[in-house]
């Protein structure tokens, strides 16, 4: 994870039409992108998303074609690889600190003693795994995490990615938490951003697994930034997962999805209690609905 390792980078051109700036740029972001650059032309606007070098570009191509899945009006232009100049220090640049919620502060490991006075700070290097922060679904996430644990709170994270959501449970007073993701490749980069954090492998458990697949718990707090259908797909199992009076936080919702995600909500016992929505994105924080008729 050295700084300019590469000897090249991917870049893959997405297009859509004028207003589509933010949609662009949150396409990149869940796909892993490491930096991105944006173009206007008239009614069209073009974004060339980086990516490193570490995987095959088709990875990469795959990771961004599931993001494309409800945007039909976006397309890929144009792919290849740049080389590495100054871009390996140049794409810091994308990555300042970043407050969100209340009193939580994203930085970079580069940016380590900028800290805002009164915020906790979560170090996440930008790697290929989703979830740095500067994701609109990620700090729909932190900002309702924030008010949902409880110091000694146990939670899981679902889709752990880089980390952030396990590691910000933690630093809010969690004692423990179950962390997992299907891909094991993101694991490496979990435990870098929990060393940035001071965190060990004893308090933030890492699993190889596929959404809540022989999950035990049950846990008092649980999260999700993930996409739609795997969501739709847990929803079921969400119940037995929590503990009396958990809460389990969902987002990689589009807001568009909300009535459909709390329809599903409904079905499977679950109750929203509280909900945020940034750019095109949406989350909900939930109870069992027992636990929500009863206090």
């Amino acid at each position: 994870m050295a700084d300019g390792m590469d000897g090249f980078w991917w870049y893959i051109i997405l297009e859509g039409q004028a207003g589509r700036e933010e949609v662009l740029a949150s396409l990149a972001d869940l796909s892993g992108s490491i930096g991105s650059e944006e173009r206007t032309d008239g009614t069209r606007v073009r974004l060339r998303a980086y990516y490193r070098s570490s995987q095959d570009l088709g990875y990469w191509l795959e990771r961004l074609s599931e993001a494309l899945t409800p945007w039909e009006d976006v397309r890929i232009a144009d792919m290849g690889k740049i080389e590495n100049r100054r871009w390996h220090t140049d794409w810091k640049e994308a990555f300042p600190p970043l407050p969100v919620g209340k009193g939580l502060v994203v930085l970079a490991p580069w940016h380590r003693g900028t800290e805002p006075e009164g915020r906790i700070p979560l170090y996440i290097y930008p790697g290929s795994a989703f979830g740095t922060g500067y994701h609109e679904s990620t700090q729909i996430v932190l900002a309702l995490l924030e008010e949902a644990v409880r110091p000694g709170a146990t939670a899981a994270d679902i889709g752990t990615g880089s980390g952030i959501l396990a590691i910000a449970a933690m630093k809010l007073g969690a004692r423990h938490v179950h962390a997992r993701d299907v891909d094991p490749a993101v694991l490496s980069e979990v435990r870098h951003n929990l060393g940035l954090n001071d965190l060990t492998e004893e308090a933030v458990d890492l699993w190889e697994g596929n959404l809540l697949d022989g999950f035990e718990g049950p846990v008092d707090i649980l999260t999700a930034n993930i996409v739609i259908d795997p969501l739709l797909a847990m929803l079921p199992f969400v119940g037995a997962a929590l503990a009396p009076g958990g809460r389990a936080i969902f987002s990689g919702l589009l807001a568009r999805e909300r009535e459909v995600f709390l329809s599903a909500l409904a079905e499977n016992g679950l109750s929203a209690v509280d909900e945020r929505t940034a750019g095109d994105w949406w989350g909900v924080a939930v109870t069992r609905y027992d636990d929500a008729a009863g206090g």
